[in-house]
């Protein structure tokens, strides 16, 4: 009765601490999501030029279906992934991880000379990469992750996030080589109101990319240095003389973070993304499953 008891309590812990790990991979599903990581603190900017090379490089053949296009045993230094930190779920059977963006890596097929060598502010560290999931050339998971500093043999749980096809398809519309009417279409599609001239004077064939950077990275960071001014405003048309005794030391909370080597261009801020929202649901379920199991035992005890 005991043995029975501590394998299923074993089962148990084991489906809990599975559960919490998935749960904790944030999911971004569209480019307003993308402006919710800390692009140039916490996450390299290359992560977004990589990850834009890797929407525009596989194939989708529907809204959902993200068919592999080339050879993830070798291909632009793609290799196997073998999951052992346990960051990502278990694999079913027939699926591989594979892990691609190692920009230091030989091969015949190498990544492109602008996810290499990226314009200025996008270099990154090579860091960055993409893992994605496969069965039978169909992709049906995709990852941007990050090896911790001078870690290359694991990858950082805290800053990885779910790439979804949604996601993937509106990247897809940032190809290289689109022309002006195209970047006034997806500048007006995405509510930008960035200079689409200077956009292609600046960035030339990539400027659909930097249109994508633009708007993903400078334009988060002014929206929220905007709010930011309009709530000390408020602030300011509401000052009675115990308040104006606290506001020199909130001063600087109120500003955001600026990392000093950053270019003016190319700040960003938000707040920290919240990981555990799954985290409340999944531990409800393993309690129901555990006193399931203790009531089943107990009628055989």
């Amino acid at each position: 009765m005991m043995e029975t008891s501590g394998r299923v309590m074993s089962v148990c812990v084991a489906l809990f601490l599975t559960l919490t790990s998935v749960s904790a991979v944030q999911r971004i599903d569209s480019i307003n999501d993308l402006k919710k990581i800390n692009f140039g603190q916490t996450v390299p900017k290359h992560s977004l030029v990589l990850l834009h090379w890797f929407a525009n490089t596989v194939d989708m053949v529907n809204t959902n279906v993200i068919r592999l296009n080339f050879d993830p045993d070798g291909d632009y230094g793609a290799h196997h992934y073998g999951n052992y930190e346990d960051m990502l779920e278990p694999l079913p059977r027939g699926y591989q991880y594979y892990t691609v963006g190692n920009l230091n890596e030989v091969t015949s097929t190498p990544l492109p000379s602008y996810v290499v060598h990226p314009p200025s502010g996008y270099e990154g560290s090579n860091r960055d990469r993409i893992i994605f999931r496969v069965t039978e050339q169909i992709i049906d998971q995709v990852y941007l992750t990050q090896h911790p500093d001078h870690q290359n043999n694991t990858y950082d749980p805290d800053q990885t996030y779910q790439i979804t096809a949604n996601l993937l398809r509106q990247i897809r519309e940032f190809a290289l080589g689109g022309n002006q009417q195209r970047l006034f279409d997806l500048s007006n599609r995405f509510g930008s109101d960035t200079d689409v001239f200077q956009i292609r004077n600046t960035w030339s064939d990539l400027a659909c990319l930097g249109l994508l950077l633009f708007i993903v990275i400078q334009e988060r960071y002014s929206s929220n240095q905007h709010n930011r001014r309009g709530n000390s405003n408020r602030l300011e048309n509401n000052v009675t003389p115990e308040t104006q005794q606290n506001d020199t030391s909130d001063d600087d909370d109120s500003k955001p973070f600026i990392p000093s080597n950053m270019e003016s261009g190319n700040r960003s801020y938000s707040q920290p993304p919240n990981h555990c929202l799954w985290i409340i649901p999944c531990i409800v379920i393993i309690a129901v499953i555990v006193i399931i199991a203790l009531v089943v035992l107990s009628k055989f005890s």
